[in-house]
């Protein structure tokens, strides 16, 4: 992962922080529309469950 790409993914945290839902799900949803990369992939299921 590239500095861009950890940027990017530390706003979408950061924004989604206060919401009621796990902020790491919306990081594995942005991983995989973005194409990022392998990161997260493995939790990919239940996160989009929990959202």
């Amino acid at each position: 992962m590239g500095t861009i790409e950890a940027i990017v993914l530390a706003v979408i945290q950061g924004l989604t922080e206060f919401l009621p839902v796990s902020s790491s799900g919306h990081l594995a949803l942005a991983h995989w529309l973005c194409n990022l990369g392998e990161g997260g992939a493995t939790k990919l299921p239940l996160e989009y469950v929990v959202l």
